[in-house]
């Protein structure tokens, strides 16, 4: 069913505030919290929580963050999605699945996960992020040139283009992966070509599972978290690909077939040295 919205006009601010009352309390329902539960958990009365529930008034900026980090999902959805969220790096419309998290674990609704993850920025070159647009939107009815010329035109008019040359870390970060390619290089993996690029991957589309010899299968990532990976064709030719894994604790490399069928664990290392 629908959750219905109620619009109350704010006079003291000028402004109007879209409350969507029934979604903290269908949140709240579905954690199997009750009102008091809610109330320790985000540090207020129960009666502030009804207050919510009611459509009465709506939770202060800081405790919708703290909401925003219990129910998994943004203030713009538990304010009833007045604005449809854009990354503002890649321009990708944002579902609370794809809003990026702070190193803290707060949501942050500028950006998708595969553009900022831990407080960090995974692209500082406007043309490597074109490059990995391109592979994932380019089909028949949207050709690979049309796809580039379609996000040449349109990330500059993004804030994080507009001032990243502004951007803090953008050197640590960018030697922090340049440090993470030369130790795949370093493994010296038979067939596997030299390794150049690392992209950002959410893990819950890389995670194989791996069958050990009992019969079991075991996962080495986690699903919401995001990495540093890439795909590389086997140096001998053929269908299977490498793929490699890496943050700031470990390396995986792993081999598989087309669309990740029959994978292989080559290897799972942790790192020696991380950085600061």
């Amino acid at each position: 069913m629908p959750l219905r919205r109620a619009l109350r006009y704010n006079g003291s601010e000028g402004v109007i505030l879209w409350i969507q009352k029934n979604i903290i309390l269908e949140l709240r329902t579905r954690k199997g919290m009750s009102q008091d539960d809610l109330a320790e958990k985000v540090f207020v009365t129960r009666q502030a929580v009804s207050r919510w529930e009611t459509g009465e008034t709506t939770p202060n900026t800081q405790t919708l963050k703290l909401l925003s980090r219990l129910f998994d999902v943004s203030i713009n959805t538990l304010l009833g999605s007045p604005r449809q969220l854009i990354c503002q790096c890649c321009g990708m419309p944002l579902a609370d699945d794809d809003v990026s998290r702070e190193a803290d674990g707060f949501l942050n609704e500028e950006y998708c996960k595969w553009c900022y993850c831990d407080g960090e920025y995974m692209y500082r070159d406007m043309d490597d992020l074109i490059e990995v647009c391109v592979q994932n939107m380019a089909g028949k009815d949207f050709p690979a040139e049309q796809a580039r010329s379609y996000m040449k035109e349109m990330l500059p008019t993004l804030r994080y283009w507009k001032q990243h040359v502004h951007l803090g870390g953008a050197e640590e970060y960018e030697a922090y992966k340049r440090k993470l390619i030369e130790e795949f290089n370093d493994l010296h993996i038979e067939g596997m070509p030299k390794v150049e690029r690392l992209n950002a991957l959410v893990g819950r589309y890389i995670n194989l599972a791996y069958r050990l010899p009992n019969g079991k299968t075991v996962k080495f990532l986690e699903d919401t978290a995001t990495y540093l990976g890439n795909e590389l064709a086997c140096a001998y030719g053929g269908s299977r690909c490498f793929g490699i894994v890496a943050n700031r604790e470990f390396l995986l490399v792993c081999a598989y077939e087309e669309k990740g069928k029959d994978p292989e664990l080559v290897m799972h290392k942790k790192r020696e040295s991380l950085p600061e």
